[in-house]
């Protein structure tokens, strides 16, 4: 039983993974990577984006706590400032309201909601 559950996150986190990877770019984030690619290549500047990228994250979770979302089974996954939210809730309005606090973060560009319904004790 506990094996079928490992296989059933770890597909999750492989299609959250993949489908970061399938995001169309608009013309703003085609810009952004042009930009990036035309950078020095120091190795700097990709440290710097990860950095930013987990301090989003933790930005984001943080205002989900503060605006009442329970977190612990959520995880905010952000890359040039689109946020994805992963993970499940007990209650469908807390998929709404995660989706609204994390679209007011600074920094947040864009907001992809894939959290699925649990009931309690699932």
């Amino acid at each position: 039983m506990k094996a079928i559950k490992t296989f059933k996150l770890i597909g999750s986190a492989l299609m959250v993974v993949v489908s970061i990877n399938a995001w169309s770019q608009t013309s703003e984030s085609a810009a952004t990577s042009t930009q990036s690619s035309m950078a020095p290549a120091g190795g700097g500047s990709a440290k710097a984006a990860r950095q930013a990228n987990r301090a989003l994250s933790k930005k984001v979770l943080r205002a989900l706590s503060k605006g009442g979302v329970n977190t612990s089974r959520i995880n905010a996954i952000a890359k040039g400032g689109a946020v994805v939210l992963a993970g499940s809730v007990t209650d469908p309005t807390q998929s709404d309201k995660a989706s609204e606090v994390a679209k007011g973060v600074p920094g947040v560009t864009s907001v992809k909601n894939s959290l699925t319904l649990k009931e309690v004790g699932q």
